[in-house]
């Protein structure tokens, strides 16, 4: 059982459907890991062990009499506290959903429990999962499992640190603006952020045009693929699900590195400011993609106006969803959220009009570019984990950041241009603190860049170093 919460997921799942680990065997270690771990790193906001353990034993009992298994059968595992869990508390973070108790699954987590998950409970995230620090007034800071004194990263920071720490072998997460990326960066596991469609968004009101989109997170590329098949796969409710059934990605397919085309933009161009560890870490990536027989150059797509379009988007967004929340609760609301409200009403039709138009040329531009290349490499986060009694970081490189959203450009641009994006362990700083090194991919490439981020995984072993918890 002690060797339970590190085992790989892809290894645990087998076992499971196998009978050589019972589901309350599986069970059972991830509550002691948690029971062990969490006081620390307060990763684990909501835990329903009880209900978890009688589950184990339905899972446990159902194999008993039944040979044909779900992937992810009897696999214990949290969700992200913004995923809608009937009969488990989701607060997102917000003292207004204290005691919300939903009484419908989120389609995604409806995914997971027919692959056979036992839901643990939830993982922290910012308020309403705004901002990559993941921080709020109902639980407080989750604590980077590498420096406690530092940044999770957020907005899916609980499932970062959770992952990290071995509290669960698989977590569900979301992203925005780098909200799979960032945490996965600053805890040193992997998390990826799909083409948009890839995990459909059940319920989503602003499914046509919103930013945000479910995706895996896990401590190994295999791990992680095996996750992304149960959550992905089209559904016709959900306007632009796309197409390929998600047990194509259940197995990470092969890249030959020597035919590999690698773009290379530590620093982003100049264009966005990157601490000097960060620069170095994509730099050594891409030495050690050249070093394995790959084409590598120092390229960046044209993002002009890419962050234009994220920030107008993104504005309108939280207006449309937050906005009423706001309007009845300001002083329980916190002031990042009321701000981007704000800008998001202050938005006329010839900037929604912009974004749109702009958001099409800068597709188009990537898709250009992702012509000549198979993958892009560039920082995840363009800072180290900061101290986590920051709100966010107020300067890089001694430029002011003019505001909570500038210091993740990194991931935002990337996500304006509607291309898979992953965080894979790159590296670690002289002190000793994780750093991650976004690949991107062309749109929909999301199976090649999955065995693009394997071959880095494999060659490096980044992501086997774990944290030294007290």
């Amino acid at each position: 059982m002690s060797d339970i919460p590190f085992m790989p997921a892809t290894t645990l799942a087998a076992a499971l459907r196998d009978g050589e680990i019972s589901s309350r065997e599986a069970t059972e270690a991830a509550l002691a890991q948690i029971e062990q771990v969490n006081p620390t790193v307060n990763a684990v906001v909501t835990l329903v062990a009880e209900q978890a353990l009688e589950r184990a034993r339905a899972a446990d009992e159902h194999a008993a009499h039944h040979d044909d298994l779900p992937p992810l059968h009897g696999m214990p595992m949290l969700h992200k506290d913004t995923h809608a869990t009937q009969g488990i508390r989701t607060t997102s973070g917000s003292p207004l959903l204290a005691e919300n108790l939903p009484a419908a699954d989120d389609l995604v987590i409806a995914r997971l429990r027919a692959a056979g998950v036992v839901s643990l409970g939830k993982t922290n995230t910012p308020e309403f999962a705004a901002g990559s620090h993941t921080f709020n007034p109902l639980f407080g800071h989750t604590h980077n499992p590498y420096d406690l004194s530092r940044s999770a990263g957020g907005s899916s920071g609980g499932a970062a640190a959770a992952l990290a720490t071995g509290m669960t072998s698989l977590a569900d997460g979301s992203d925005m603006g780098g909200s799979l990326r960032n945490p996965a960066s600053f805890c040193n596991v992997v998390g990826l952020r799909p083409t948009p469609g890839r995990v459909p968004q059940l319920p989503d009101p602003l499914a046509q045009l919103t930013l945000a989109t479910s995706g895996p997170m896990a401590r190994s590329v295999d791990d992680l693929a095996l996750l992304l098949s149960v959550m992905a796969g089209p559904d016709l409710r959900a306007v632009g699900s796309l197409d390929t059934p998600g047990s194509t990605f259940r197995t990470v397919g092969t890249a030959d590195p020597g035919r590999l085309r690698v773009a290379v933009a530590a620093d982003f161009g100049g264009g966005i400011p990157v601490e000097p560890d960060v620069v170095d870490v994509v730099r050594r990536a891409g030495a050690t993609f050249e070093s394995l027989g790959a084409t590598v150059e120092e390229a960046l797509p044209d993002l002009t106006d890419a962050a234009e379009v994220f920030s107008i988007r993104r504005a309108w967004q939280f207006a449309t969803n937050l906005g009423p929340v706001v309007d009845r609760n300001p002083d329980l609301v916190k002031e990042t959220i009321r701000w981007n409200v704000e800008l998001g009403r202050s938005l006329t039709v010839e900037d929604l009009t912009r974004a749109i138009v702009h958001g099409e040329r800068l597709y188009q531009r990537v898709v250009e570019f992702f012509g000549r290349f198979d993958v892009l490499l560039v920082p995840a986060a363009q800072v180290v984990p900061f101290d986590e009694t920051l709100d966010y970081p107020r300067q890089i490189n001694g430029r002011p950041m003019g505001d909570y959203l500038e210091w993740m450009r990194a991931c935002s641009d990337i996500t304006a241009t509607g291309t898979p994006a992953i965080s894979v362990p790159g590296g670690f700083t002289e002190q000793g603190l994780p750093v991650g090194v976004q690949m991107v991919a062309a749109p929909r490439a999301d199976a090649a860049l999955l065995a693009v981020a394997k071959v880095f995984e494999q060659a490096t072993g980044h992501a086997a170093r774990r944290p030294a918890l007290p």
